[in-house]
């Protein structure tokens, strides 16, 4: 009886493994029509590997260009439903948060937090559970700057902060810890920090490296006469180089990446800007590839592993609008926040045009997008008056 009990558990192993791989051939419409046949069907057709492949060929999924789940506690088959609603552009809408006077907002997202400046405060919200609200009393406020403050990033358990009077702020998330010094004589536009480093860009032409450690704080490391004012720094993932976008004016290239080390010049991508094609925003996606756009109302896909005098890769603005900020899902969709009536835009960076556009204002309250960020279910824009959700996951 314990040898026929092997053999019939034995076959129906073999059993599940043929289905297994029988049903690895089908797409998401059949593989929903099978799990309609019955509850068996149902709960095997749900599993993830069966949904893996579809999901890796799906927008903002939860997997990268190379195949790593971020979402692992999330079932495949439950992202790939959300998916489709990104593809088709079935979203419902939402103010999230408003503030009387115009503002030029950057935010960040860490967990089930959101972390956003106004004027020269830094706020942080907790979201509710559907991902679409906030709890209306900040968990924190972080002060410091005399003028408002430009941008921001979150590195561990740190707020960098970049603002108008020219200063960097360091403060700890879950203490009173805040420093501040004085890093350039103008405006400091853009800030990164990755690896215990930080690098940061200015209007008053210069990139400058500085180290997180307490004890060395505000001891400049290297300055960088960039011979044009910068809108935007990156650290590159491997912490060996950094890259800069300038405003295209005292130097023929306004993407230029530098050595981390040394604060040499180690090469300058792309060679036919116009004069004042600036870079508002640069990411990088991998160590070797990286994204900009800017006033030129083209978001570029840089590789640096086949070029560097000309992108793999772009995608044009349809309404001749400048793009001041960019997100991508690491995979397939791009977002995008043009300069003119809080239009974002959704592409599926396998085709050439646009997949869906979202105005989130009138015309008597024209915005730009100053910032994006994604989730696998809602997006989150940053204009004027507004913070706008998107929401993907319940149109």
């Amino acid at each position: 009886s314990h040898v026929a009990r092997g053999k019939e558990r034995g076959k129906a192993t073999q059993l599940g493994e043929l289905l297994l791989l029988i049903c690895s051939y089908l797409d998401m419409r059949a593989l929903g029509r099978l799990a309609q046949v019955c509850r068996w069907l149902r709960r095997f057709t749900s599993c993830d590997l069966l949904w893996r492949r579809i999901a890796r060929a799906s927008l903002n999924s939860g997997f990268t260009r190379l195949g790593t789940d971020l979402m692992t506690s999330v079932p495949v088959k439950e992202r790939v439903k959300v998916s489709q609603n990104w593809r088709l552009g079935r979203c419902r809408e939402g103010i999230l948060l408003k503030w009387r006077c115009s503002q030029m907002p950057w935010m960040q997202l860490e967990d089930d937090s959101l972390y956003i400046s106004q004027a020269n405060f830094i706020l942080a919200y907790q979201f509710r559970p559907d991902g679409a609200s906030l709890n209306r009393r900040p968990l924190g406020v972080f002060a410091g700057h005399d003028e408002d403050v430009c941008h921001f990033v979150l590195a561990n358990s740190h707020i960098i902060s970049a603002g108008g009077d020219g200063k960097i702020g360091i403060h700890k998330i879950h203490s009173t810890f805040t420093v501040k010094y004085s890093a350039h004589e103008q405006e400091v536009n853009c800030v990164d920090c990755k690896g215990g480093i930080i690098v940061s860009g200015s209007r008053d032409r210069t990139a400058k490296v500085w180290p997180l450690a307490s004890g060395r704080l505000g001891q400049c490391l290297h300055t960088i006469q960039t011979e044009d004012r910068v809108w935007s720094i990156a650290i590159s993932p491997l912490l060996s180089s950094f890259v800069t976008g300038t405003a295209c004016c005292g130097h023929f290239s306004p993407l230029r990446i530098w050595d981390l080390n040394s604060g040499q010049l180690m090469t300058h991508l792309g060679s036919d800007f116009p004069p004042g094609a600036g870079v508002l925003d640069v990411m990088y996606e991998s160590p070797f590839t990286l994204l900009s756009c800017g006033y030129d109302t083209y978001v570029r896909y840089w590789d640096l592993r086949t070029s560097v005098r000309k992108c793999v890769m772009e995608w044009e603005e349809p309404h001749d609008s400048t793009l001041y900020c960019l997100q991508t899902d690491g995979n397939h969709l791009l977002a995008t926040g043009s300069s003119y009536y809080g239009v974002v835009r959704l592409w599926d960076r396998r085709q050439r045009a646009c997949l869906h556009a979202f105005p989130l204002t009138s015309t008597p309250l024209s915005s730009p997008v100053y910032c994006l960020r994604l989730t696998t279910k809602h997006l989150y824009a940053a204009l004027s008056y507004n913070l706008h959700v998107l929401d993907f996951q319940n149109p």
